[in-house]
């Protein structure tokens, strides 16, 4: 699979000079855990709407970020910050929490491939990076993550079915919003900065 990306030249060499020793990426995965869980408990425990779930889920923009910043230490953090924040914290059930928290991850994922494959800049450099971003990173991302945040609280009985809509609605209308705001000017502004340090991920671990 291609996984070429929109970095400079002088950014692709310095990629393939260095060599970052495991245990600092351990700790970087981490720390995003860290930070996940923490918003992920904040969003839920000030706008919560339903077990879990929160009317602004501020956290899925850092997490969408940390993705394309760290590749799959980004994702798999996104997956585990939700299962301890969002899940373990707020009152989901360990055995529904476990496939519930996905959401989470395919809220990441999907952008994180979606650039990595289309060879976009997370810096934002073009409209073409701008629209991979409103595609993927706004939209089927967060599509993805509603449906299967809410048909799962409805399997795992912690929610009625007749709420799944509502659910559905209020997590899609938000992650999106949410989204707008902060993910362009996040990846935008400190992209160029970040990129030149040895933790960034070009491709989906290294």
């Amino acid at each position: 699979m291609h996984q070429g990306t929109a970095d400079p030249p002088e950014f692709r060499e310095r990629s393939n000079q260095k060599h970052v020793p495991n245990f600092l990426y351990l700790a970087l995965f981490f720390l995003l855990i860290c930070i996940n869980a923490l918003v992920a408990k904040f969003a839920v425990f000030s706008f919560e709407i339903s077990p879990g779930i929160s009317m602004l889920y501020i956290v899925v923009a850092p997490m969408v970020v940390f993705g394309l910043w760290f590749g799959m230490y980004g994702a798999i953090a996104a997956y585990a910050g939700c299962y301890i924040g969002a899940g373990l914290l707020s009152g989901v059930p360990p055995g529904v929490n476990l496939y519930w928290s996905l959401a989470d991850f395919w809220q990441v994922i999907i952008p994180l491939v979606a650039f990595r494959e289309l060879g976009c800049d997370p810096a934002l450099r073009s409209r073409r990076d701008v629209g991979v971003l409103l595609i993927f990173g706004f939209v089927l991302n967060n599509l993805a993550g509603a449906t299967w945040g809410s048909v799962t609280l409805a399997l795992g009985g912690e929610i009625l079915w007749a709420e799944v809509v509502q659910v559905w609605c209020a997590w899609l209308a938000g992650n999106i919003i949410v989204c707008i705001v902060l993910v362009p000017l996040m990846l935008h502004f400190f992209t160029p900065y970040l990129r030149d340090h040895e933790l960034y991920v070009r491709g989906y671990w290294h």
